[in-house]
């Protein structure tokens, strides 16, 4: 995956996140009944469960060589939902979808759309929100989407397969804006070294294809040592992050999350690398009351009601089963809130741990 980051210790009685958001959740869940309830009671599933998900990587826990939507969408409905509005920008994911799909009429809907407007998609409150982050094995499996360094494809990542492109990106930015992109969307620490190299190719001929920017990448970083990622990950986790404003929107569909769960329902949130998973912690934090006070010395600010309860205090990663199965889940990490009655609002977008170049605007 797109991630370097490992994953964070947990009690060996959680389960991996696929296999109980998938249904399979026997003795899988944190002590808490509300959210088993949630999950395997079909009483409390009689409303609307919503899967706001990716087509990701659900793929190896099926056995499947193409799954393109994940298990939890199935897990759900297996599990008694009345109904579950699959949510995905790339048509092409919905267009494998509908053969699975077609079964179960219409207690699964498809939407083409993103879930930073998933509340305008319902026309009631919501029992659950999964947001699915990132992109899926299909899109990075497809040598034609443009995700992999790994498969010679067109230099594209376009999620939607709509807008500007990885090439449009990596062909005209100016140096800094590619150096600011690579250091804040990827963590590169070779950035302008990076940024420049693409600079002085680019001006010899475009960038057009996957493996010509791996390689260029590749030529500014020493050469890997067994059992370290590919020297192009994080420079291509984020462009990609760039060209689909993942952030921007990873934030739209929390907020949007929160206006369209009903008091009690659930947020599940599944994360792949730690700039994710900090933004996702930071709201959970914040809309659970556990912000903090910020300094002692500044004055007391009065904190709106928790709009948010915790269900998982951490952050649950897989377990060593299911990365025999499904080694992408490497760096998987779940956390789980239940809404309050208090009313939705605006988030304070400067207190979620955004990069800097997102918080100013930038792509």
């Amino acid at each position: 995956m797109t991630s370097e980051r490992p994953l964070t210790a947990r009690p060996e009685d959680h389960a991996a996140p696929l296999e109980w958001l998938a249904g399979d959740l026997a003795g899988a869940l944190p002590d808490d009944p509300g959210l088993r309830g949630w999950l395997q009671d079909s009483g409390s599933l009689t409303s609307r469960l919503r899967a706001a998900c990716g087509s990701g990587f659900r793929l190896e826990l099926l056995g499947e060589a193409l799954e393109p939507v994940p298990a939890d969408a199935r897990g759900l409905l297996e599990a008694g939902a009345e109904q579950v509005i699959g949510i995905d920008r790339d048509p092409l994911a919905l267009e494998l979808a509908q053969e699975w799909a077609a079964p179960y009429g219409d207690r699964m809907r498809l939407v083409q759309g993103t879930f930073g407007k998933l509340d305008e998609y319902v026309d009631g409150p919501l029992d659950g929100v999964v947001l699915d982050l990132g992109v899926s094995s299909m899109q990075l499996d497809r040598a034609e989407r443009g995700f992999s360094f790994n498969k010679d494809g067109p230099l594209d990542m376009r999620m939607s397969q709509e807008g500007e492109s990885a090439a449009d990106i990596v062909n005209e930015a100016p140096e800094g804006l590619l150096a600011d992109i690579l250091y804040h969307y990827g963590e590169e620490r070779a950035s302008r070294r990076i940024a420049r190299a693409i600079v002085r190719a680019r001006t010899i001929a475009p960038i057009e294809t996957t493996l010509q920017l791996a390689e260029i990448v590749s030529g500014c970083l020493p050469r890997p040592k067994p059992g370290q990622s590919h020297p192009a990950t994080r420079s291509f986790q984020a462009i990609r992050i760039a060209v689909n404003a993942e952030f921007h929107e990873l934030v739209d569909g929390l907020e949007a999350a929160e206006r369209a769960l009903k008091p009690g329902g659930m947020l599940a949130v599944v994360t792949f690398h730690s700039l994710e998973d900090r933004i996702v912690k930071r709201f959970m934090q914040l809309r659970t009351g556990r912000g903090g006070q910020g300094s002692r010395h500044a004055p007391l600010v009065t904190q709106d009601a928790p709009r948010f309860d915790a269900v998982t205090r951490r952050a649950i990663g897989a377990d060593a089963v299911e990365l025999a199965a499904n080694p992408r889940a490497r760096s998987a990490l779940l956390r789980v809130a239940r809404r309050t009655d208090a009313p939705a609002g605006p988030v304070d977008r400067a207190g979620l741990g955004l990069p800097l170049l997102a918080l100013k605007g930038g792509v």
